[in-house]
């Protein structure tokens, strides 16, 4: 199962809609997970037209909008248990620290969390970390991004795969959480 992760996209503030690369990218994905600041509910519509869509609120989405997504969900895609939060709350030193701090309790296999616009993909404490940066203000990173999950079917060895790609040139990169 592929799920294409996206964040940050700051509709309309950084751009007017989401840019046709993503849309492409994310064209194939039997799901994608939202993590917050999307700012304008149009943006779900534009996933939402793609594949199934869930969306958690980010800190600058407006009240009605962060009403209606919430902070937090966990959802179970294909046997995995995949945490999505935006990264602005709860407690550690640093964004990756306070996304799997806010999720613990849940166990996910997976955590996919925002708000630093900065891209990283990797394991910790068991837990696949990935923040697909955002694909409209890479503000703090150096390319605009977006993600992709590959979930296999869970069993003996299997893992979840996680990437981040470069919008723009197709290349795909995962800073790492070394």
């Amino acid at each position: 199962m592929t799920v294409g992760c996206v964040s940050d996209t700051h509709i309309p503030g950084r751009a007017r809609s989401l840019p046709r690369a993503l849309l492409d990218g994310l064209a194939g994905a039997d799901l994608i997970l939202h993590a917050g600041d999307l700012v304008s509910a149009d943006v779900l519509l534009e996933l939402e037209a793609l594949a199934p869509t869930v969306a958690v609120a980010g800190n600058v989405d407006p009240p009605e909008l962060a009403e209606r997504l919430g902070p937090a969900v966990v959802v179970g895609v294909g046997g995995w248990r995949v945490a999505l939060v935006h990264g602005h709350l709860g407690r550690g030193a640093n964004t990756p620290e306070r996304a799997l701090a806010s999720v613990r309790r849940a166990r996910p296999h997976v955590l996919v969390f925002g708000h630093s616009h900065r891209p990283l993909c990797g394991f910790k404490d068991g837990v696949l970390l990935l923040n697909p940066g955002s694909p409209t203000d890479p503000r703090l990173a150096p390319w605009p991004s977006y993600g992709l999950l590959v979930l296999p079917r869970p069993g003996p060895g299997a893992r979840p795969h996680g990437e981040v790609v470069k919008l723009g040139d197709g290349d795909s990169a995962a800073p790492g959480l070394g």
